[in-house]
Order: C-alpha cells, then structure tokens, then sequence
C-alpha cells in the first residue's frame, strides 16, 4: 500500500474540490463515487455544504443502503432474545412492532412513516475528516461536529427531557397525567398551537394521533429522552399570545432553524426503502 505524505495528500484534496466546484454537480454523484477511492469518496463535495443540503436519501442510500438492512440482534450476547423483551423505545403506545435500529426507527417504521418526514441530511450534516479542533478552545458553535457523525441538538430536539418546570406542571408527566385527564391537549389545545411546522414532521398526521394518544405527544417530548435537559424549541407565535414575554422566552427565537422550515425544495424519506 503506497501512502502519501500529508503535505502532499491535503494539496491533491484542495484540487479535487476545486475542481468539483468548478464542474457542478455531478448528475448522479453516487454513481460517480462507484469507483472512487476510499479518500476520493470522503471528500466528495457531496459530504460538504453546501451540496449536502441539497442531498436527496437516494444518492446517501446509493452507498450507504446496508444502513437500512442492518437489523438488531435477535439474541444479545448476554443471552437475552430481542422478542423477549421491550427496548425503551417500545415503551409507549405509539410505537408498533418489533425492536428495530436507530436508522430504520427514524425512516422506515410505521411511526416514521406516519408522523415524520425524515431525511438523511435531516441529522447529517457532513464533516470534517480531520477532526481539527478551534485552538485555543471555545465554549461556543465551532461550525461543526467534532468527531460526531451527527450535531448533538439535532438529536436533542426530539430527545430531550420533559421541561414540566417551565410549564408549570406539578411533576413529571407519567406523575401527573391523569390530573390532565391523559391529554397534552387539554391545554394546548389554546397554548403554543402553532408548532411542528417543521419540514422533518408530519404536523397534521401529528396533531391527529395526538388527540387519540398523548403518548405520541409525550414520545418526543421527554418519553424517549436522551438527554437530562430540555431543547429550548422556538417560541412561535399562535393565535391569542400574549403581548408580555416570559423572563424564560426572553432571547429566545421565534422562528425554527433555516434549514427545517417547510416548503423547502427538498426531498422528503420518500427514497428510502
């Protein structure tokens, strides 16, 4: 195996790119990466902004379809049968059918399907092969993911805790729930109505098995959390807001991220098989 020196490897990167730039895009980039090289592939302008953006899942799935095909083990090492036991996505009555893995629970599941609108580049925003780090360190946005494959608020926005402080709950919702009768909408159904409107969910299919389940409702919202913090979701206008702002909205954004608002010309799950 011949290797090349770094400072010869990264100029020879430069003009790979460059030269992408200047040609367009190609007009099935994966199949012009079918015969790349392992680094040609990776630092493909299509793993970059702003071409990734524009991504559709059948160019992603074109070389990374096994990530669909992958299933989970049906006996872990330990001994214990997946069909024997619920993972704690399964939990909750919105979820159907066997334990799946994480990339088919969020593109191919009925509850993908039905209430999301997922993409590949909706979690995956590309990266820096390099891994370099801001010197010297920052407490702020670096611009990117180090050595992360996908930017921890994007997960958190639908894996975070439940913030029943901020609402001004008496608990936890699995505490409190019958106090509200089960339903998330017994008050929302006049608070913060303006919401999902986001091109990575289905708001109407949403909105609907809402009524019938607050467990769709509760699913993102702190029953499946990840985290032990709250996504600090934009404070959109609704119908009947108030003109006084609370001390915790105060700085906060009005508007979702550029990239989710809807009726942008992206291509929706649609791709994936």
């Amino acid at each position: 195996m011949r290797f090349v020196k770094a400072k010869h490897f990264f100029p020879l990167i430069l003009m790979h790119l460059f030269a992408s730039a200047i040609a367009g895009p190609a007009e099935d980039p994966a199949k012009n990466m079918a015969g790349s090289s392992y680094q040609e592939a990776v630092w493909h302008p299509v793993h970059f902004k702003p071409a990734i953006d524009s991504t559709d899942d059948a160019t992603c799935l074109g070389c990374h379809q096994e990530i669909l095909e992958r299933r989970v083990l049906e006996q872990s090492p330990a001994g214990v049968k997946a069909n024997q036991t619920l993972a704690w996505y399964q939990t909750l009555n919105s979820y159907e059918g066997p334990q799946e893995t994480l990339h088919r629970r969020h593109l191919v599941t009925p509850l993908a399907k039905g209430l999301m609108s997922m993409r590949c580049n909706t979690c995956h925003q590309g990266h820096d092969p390099r891994e370099e780090a801001p010197i010297p360190p920052t407490a702020g946005d670096a611009g990117f993911a180090l050595r992360k494959a996908v930017d921890p608020k994007t997960c958190l926005m639908c894996h975070g805790e439940f913030n029943y402080e901020l609402m001004g709950l008496p608990g936890p919702w699995l505490e409190v729930s019958e106090t509200f009768s089960g339903s998330c909408l017994i008050c929302h159904s006049a608070i913060r109505t303006n919401r999902h409107q986001v091109n990575y969910l289905n708001a109407e299919n949403i909105e609907k098995a809402g009524q019938e389940d607050s467990d769709v409702c509760f699913g993102c919202h702190g029953g499946r959390s990840w985290y032990r913090i709250a996504y600090p979701y934009p404070r959109h206008d609704w119908p009947g807001i108030g003109k006084e702002i609370p001390d915790w909205a105060k700085g906060r954004p009005t508007e979702s991220d550029a990239r989710f608002l809807v009726g942008l010309p992206v291509k929706s799950g649609e791709n994936a098989k």
